[in-house]
Order: C-alpha cells, then structure tokens, then sequence
C-alpha cells in the first residue's frame, strides 16, 4: 500500500505561507484535549480521541485534494475523512465514543446513524479502502492512535446506578466532545493565523476576590446612601459566609432591590478561591441584564487599562447559530453556495468562554449544553470546576425543567461545578423527582424578614373590559415618571405611540430585543440620568428590563402576566426606598394586549388567577408563591401536549443527540433571528469590515469579531427575518446572522408596523 508524504491537515497559512502537517495537528489538538479533559478525569480518552479525529486525511484522495484545492485558490476539500478515526474510536474505546469523532465537523449523530456509517467502513463498504488507507498512512507518524492501554472513562460511570447511567454517558459524551471540537479549533486557528494556540493559563481566584472587595467598597462609598444599605449589607456578608461552605446547590432568595448583582458575584468569586475553581459563569435570562451585569462585574473585575492584562470578564449574548443547517427559506441557490463556503472558517469565531468570570445568557448556557453542534458545544468542557450563577432563575421554562434540572445536577456531581440559583422568586424545583433527593443550601438564613423590611411598594389593579394599552397610556401619561412593562414587542411599538400622543411634557423612550444592544445601553443610559435629575420621563418596555436591570421608579404598571413577572416588574418601582412612602405598581388585563401562547405560560397564568389579584395575594406574598409554583407545575404536567421536559430525558437515554437538539428550544415557535444594524454612520466602516471578515471563507478570525458586532445585534422573529431576506431588506452573512439594509426607526428599533414593503415583509 502506498502511502502520500508528507500528510498535510490543513492548506498553507496566508499569513506564515506553510500548510499544516497532519502528525501536527493531531498530537497538537491531543495535547489541548487531554488537558481540557482532565478537569473531569477524562484526559486520557478527550486526548485520544482529538489524537484520531482526523485521521482519515491520512488517505491518497483526501492529500491529493487538499492541493488540488489549494491550486485553485481555495474552498471546502469536500473529501469525507471521518470515518477512519470513528472506526479506531469504536475498536479502542467503546461505540458511542465514536459519535465523538464521527461528529467533529457536522455534530453529534444519534446512534443508529453512527452505526449506519461504521457500516461503511467495513469490507465492501464505500469507505473501507480509504479507511484502510489512511490508519496505514497515518500510524506510521502517529502510532500511538493504537493504544496500549486503551483508554477507559471516568469511574464515576461505571458506579451510578443503571437506571441513571445512560443520562451519565450523555452528559460525558457532550464535555468530551466538547474538549475534542475546542481542541482541534484552537490548534486550527492557530496555525492560520501563524500562532500558539490561545491559553490564559490559570488563574487565581483569590487575587480576583481581592480587587473585586476593595473595588466594591470603593463604589458603594461613592453612591448616594439609601435606607436599604444596611439591608443588602447583610445579604452580601450572608453571601460570603455561605461560600465557605462545600460544593453543592445553592439557593439566594432576595427580594427585588436586596442587591443580587453583587451578592452572587461575592459569593462565587469566594467560592471558587476556597475550593480551587476555575472560573465563575454567570447566566441570564435577557440580554439586556447580561449587558448591564457585565458592565458591573468589568468595573469591578478587568484590570486597569495601563496593565496590559487580558480582560477578566467575558461578555457573551451573541444568537448567532454558526453551525445552522437549515438555512433561512429567504436564501437563492448563489447565496447558500456562498454560507456553504464561508461556514468553516466562521465557526472558528464560536466563543469557548475560555475567561475566568464569563456573563452569558440561560439561553447560550442551556441550548450548549443540549445542543449536538460543534461551534455551541466547543465552550461546555469549560464549566468543569466553575460557579454557575443563574441569575432571576425564575424565567426557566417549565417545558423543559426535567433536562435543565438534570444536566445541572449531573454537572455539580461528576463535573465539580458549584450552582447557585438567585432571584426574588424562588422555583420549587425541589418539589420535582430530579431534585427531591438532592440537599439544599441555603444562602439567607430568612427571607421573610428580608421581604418585610424591603417591601416598598403597594399595588393597584385595573382588570376591567374597558383597560386597553391606549387607556392605561392615557392615565400613565397624567404621572411624571412611569414604567409600563407590556407582554410583547409588537404591544411595546404600539404603546409607545399610544404614549407619545398623550404625553403633555417630557421624553417617552421605548425598549425591547427589536433594538440593538448598543441602542437599548443608551436607553437604559437616559433614563438614569432623567430619573437622577428628577426630570419628567416616560418608559414603555418589554420584559426585558424587569429582571435585573436597576431602575427606580415612582410608579410601574404591568400587563398581567405570571406572578413572579409582576413582582420582577415591581423592583423598578421605588428600588432605593427614597420615595416618603410606598410606591404605586399598578397591574393592569389590556384587552387588546397580546401574550405568548405557549401551553406553559397558559398554565403559569392561570396558576397566578388562583393565588394572585384583586382580594388575593399581592404578588411579593411568599406563602401564596410557595403554593403558586406546585400547582403551576402539576397543570402542565396533566395538560395535554405540556409536561416538564420528559420526553427530552427520553431521547437522552437513547443518546440521540440531534432529536435532543431538536426538542430542546428554550425560546418556542421558532427561534429569533440576530440581525447586524448599521444605525449610525460613524459605526459603518467598523461593522461592514467584521462582516467582511466573516463572509470571508479565507479570512480566519477569532471570537472577538463577533463579540465586537453584539451591540449591533437586534434580533427579529424569524418569519419575520425570512420575509425581510426574500424582499432584500437583508442579506446573510454567516450561520443564521443577518445584515440589515432597510429602515431603523430612531426610538423603536426594527417596528413592527413601520415598514418599507408591506406587500413583501409582513407580519
């Protein structure tokens, strides 16, 4: 058998002019792998199977391509080569860690297509020559992708019970994959871009600790005191005592305005310096707090601009899918040939939240960890050993708490990940099977007396058939300074206008995700400083800016939603206390108010009708919420087409990991669509070159491309985003990431009733 030498992986570097040796990548990417792997006790298998994952480059057909592609000035080698490594990885460890290697490029396959394809590899397959080919061509460099001994995973495997087993191989099988994908990523890059692979090298927490403590006290002695000081004092002191304690769960349950933001920072940060952890992650539920949280923990956390260090705090919201097959409706032939082109080379730009203390969003956390696609898996061996904060933890869906529940307990036992789960309305997730066993820890000794001494607010209803937006705008406009929070961003558009109208004096500013992050910062930014100035100031949001964000105001309405949506609302109504009295939160049934139609929020709904509203709870009353969640749980779970997330674990057990993918959607009837904005002038030549970079297929480039395009990011439903595509209002760049050509109205973002061709982009 002859054999092709020298073996290339990948073609020559633009910027060093070499190609990159085959024996190279493979031991480079083990390298990487073994070490990400070994966080968890699967170095030894994480570092063989990056050692094979592309062995089958070894053959005549897929080197001879390789250059013949080259000559050509570039473009996908289009040789399938993963089929050699699947092979060793079935014959040297077990089956299901073939899928591993097998999905390196296109994603995890469920197991009857993993079989299917090792049937190819076979004699008399299509693929055995070339598999044959290339393990001779290959051990010749590398023999070591023979082993002896062949590497086994962790003993935690073998220990758990079989009923909990296979749901133990799923979630091992997803970080492994994950160290294999991020490895041969990085050692990828770093040869296109003439480098080593980037490594940040350990870092120590307790250094962390220390410049957090000092620049908090520094920023609390510079704001203007409130009466709730000593209050949130003692939260943060509570905070830090409990994260001496051991891994586990952790529960911090603070009313609105108890100072979470930086309770959970203290508290992780303290924990992961005690027990030797790697990093804290924090996750949101909207982009609007993660935006405002990163702000927060970079004041707190980066080092000084002088000092030339890397940056501590990581931002990541980006919803861009880099590895999206299903490319939108909107796309002529020319323009999916051209995403097909240039696909590869974006993923490099996936973010592996290789950063100490990372602010990500529920969304990005949780559709990584169940996705089966490599540029959202690459980041997941890095919550090994970390923190993960899940900041107003309340907004988890129902629909799939059995599977969150389960791979975050599956993290804390066998992945050393600490979870503390915050917010002012506390899930009774342990009145769920997946938890009922699992031990508690509490980080406030009594919440009541916290919410007794922090309620600051009274509430109003309006749940008549005449409340309409336009009636509640009309009585909003006769205060000073008033939020109203509403279901939808379509309700939001239209009460905007709606206040516009009525409002005799002042500014009326709009929020929601149809505004680019940028656009939402300034916002945000405004109506502080209206609010510090006493100034007359009127906000219509979404529900974007009930959760987390730190407004105070004299008065809140909100449109009847879920009960732990109103209380989340009623934290911007007198959020400092400073008001000679209480608040007014007036909660309102718009009848011509939308709401989301998923059987999950039908049932949080009617749960709330029980407990909740005129001669009812007010919605801050902790005994009624502590019977709102069970009975909020058990409608969806008799229901028919609810439930919980079951038929997720179900498909887990039979380690089908693109129906998983599939049936894991944490935002439901079809996902929103990221669309780049250029809205201002001065900004164009910036974006239009991070978008060039990015539709390049011969310009490799890092995640901070598209960490730079966030706060030009809107996002749009994407009916809307396919309609906009087939009119020419938009183009594609990469994945499912769009380029906006049409209008963007200066105060209310992509408006839904205010667009260029009716005929073409509608509704």
């Amino acid at each position: 058998m002859s054999v092709v030498t020298p073996l290339y992986a990948h073609s020559r570097s633009s910027v060093s002019g070499h190609r990159h040796s085959l024996e190279d990548h493979l031991r480079g990417s083990a390298a990487l792998a073994r070490r990400f792997g070994e966080i968890f006790g699967a170095g030894e298998l994480a570092g063989y199977l990056a050692l094979i994952h592309d062995v089958g480059k070894g053959s005549c057909s897929w080197q001879s391509r390789l250059l013949e592609v080259e000559r050509r000035g570039g473009g996908r080698v289009g040789v399938p080569h993963k089929h050699a490594g699947t092979v060793l990885a079935e014959r040297y460890t077990h089956l299901e860690f073939g899928a591993v290697v097998f999905g390196h490029h296109g994603g995890l396959p469920g197991m009857e297509r993993l079989r299917t394809e090792l049937k190819k590899a076979l004699a008399g397959g299509s693929e055995a020559s070339a598999v044959g080919e290339a393990i001779y061509a290959v051990e010749r460099i590398v023999p070591e992708i023979h082993p002896d001994p062949r590497p086994g995973p962790p003993s935690w495997l073998r220990d758990l019970p079989r009923a909990e087993r296979r749901l133990g191989l799923d979630l091992l099988l997803r970080m492994v994959f994950s160290c294999v994908v991020d490895a041969d990523y990085l050692d990828t890059a770093a040869h296109f871009e003439a480098t080593t692979p980037h490594d940040r090298g350990p870092v120590v927490m307790s250094q962390l600790l220390e410049r957090y403590e000092e620049r908090r006290a520094k920023m609390l002695a510079e704001r203007k005191p409130s009466r709730v000081d000593a209050l949130r004092q003692s939260v943060y002191e509570q905070a830090c005592a409990a994260a001496a304690s051991k891994p586990g769960v952790y529960v911090l349950h603070v009313p609105t305005g108890g100072a979470k933001t930086l309770a959970s920072g203290g508290f992780a940060l303290r924990h992961a310096a005690a027990q030797g952890m790697r990093r804290v992650v924090v996750a949101v539920p909207y982009i609007s707090i993660t935006e405002q949280n990163a702000a927060i923990y970079r004041d707190l956390l980066d080092p000084d601009a002088a000092a030339g260090e890397e940056p501590v705090v990581l931002e990541h919201h980006s919803a861009v899918d880099l590895d999206a097959q299903a490319v939108l409706d909107g796309m002529s032939s020319e323009q999916r040939a051209a995403w097909e082109a240039r696909a590869h080379a974006a993923r490099l730009a996936a973010e592996n939240w290789d950063a100490p203390f990372v602010v990500t969003t529920t969304v990005r956390l949780f559709e990584s960890l169940f996705s089966h696609r490599p540029s959202q898996m690459r980041r997941l061996h890095n919550l090994a050993g970390s923190v993960i904060v899940l900041d107003e933890v309340q907004a988890l869906p129902d629909r799939l708490l059995e599977p969150i529940l389960s791979g975050l307990r599956g993290l804390v036992d066998h992945f050393g990940v600490t979870v503390l789960l915050v917010s002012a309305t506390q899930p009774s997730f342990w009145e769920l099977s997946k938890w009922d066993d699992l031990e508690r820890r509490t980080v406030i000794d009594d919440p009541s007396e916290l919410f007794d001494a922090l309620r600051r607010v009274s509430y109003e209803w309006r749940m008549g058939e005449e409340v309409t937006l336009e009636s509640v705008a009309e009585e909003a406009a006769g205060y000073r300074q008033v939020l109203t929070v509403v279901g939808t961003t379509k309700d939001a558009a239209r009460f905007h206008r709606h206040l516009q109208h009525a409002t005799p004096a002042g500014e009326v500013l709009h929020l929601s995700t149809r505004m680019t992050g940028a656009h939402r910062r300034e916002v945000i930014a405004r109506v502080k400083a209206l609010l510090a100035e006493d100034a007359p100031v009127q906000v219509v949001s979404t529900s974007l800016i009930e959760a987390g964000v730190d407004l105070d105001f004299p008065r809140v309405y909100r449109a009847w939603a879920p009960a732990e949506s109103l209380q989340q609302a009623a934290g911007r109504c007198n959020r400092d206390g400073r008001l000679p009295g209480l608040g007014t939160v007036v909660v309102f049934r718009p009848s011509d108010g939308g709401l989301p139609r998923s059987n999950e929020y039908k049932a949080a709904v009617q749960a709330s009708d029980t407990f909740f509203g005129p001669e009812l709870a007010e919605p801050d009353d902790l005994a009624a919420l502590e019977q709102y969640y069970p009975l909020r749980y058990a409608l969806q779970q008799g229901a028919p087409g609810s439930g919980l997330g079951s038929e997720v674990e179900n498909l887990r057990r039979t380690l089908n990991f693109p129906e998983v993918d599939h049936a894991f959607q944490m935002i439901e009837e079809g996902r929103s669509v990221p669309v780049v904005v250029i809205r201002r002038e001065e900004d164009r030549e910036t974006i239009e070159d991070a978008v060039g970079q990015l539709s390049d297929p011969y310009r490799v480039c890092g995640p901070e491309v598209l960490r730079g395009l966030q706060q030009h990011t809107a996002s749009l439903p994407r009916h809307e985003a396919e309609a906009a595509l087939r009119s020419g209002l938009a183009e594609p760049v990469t994945g499912d990431l769009l380029l906006w050509r049409g209008a963007y109205h200066e105060q209310r973002g992509l408006d839904p009733d205010e667009l260029e061709d009716r005929g073409m982009f509608t509704l």
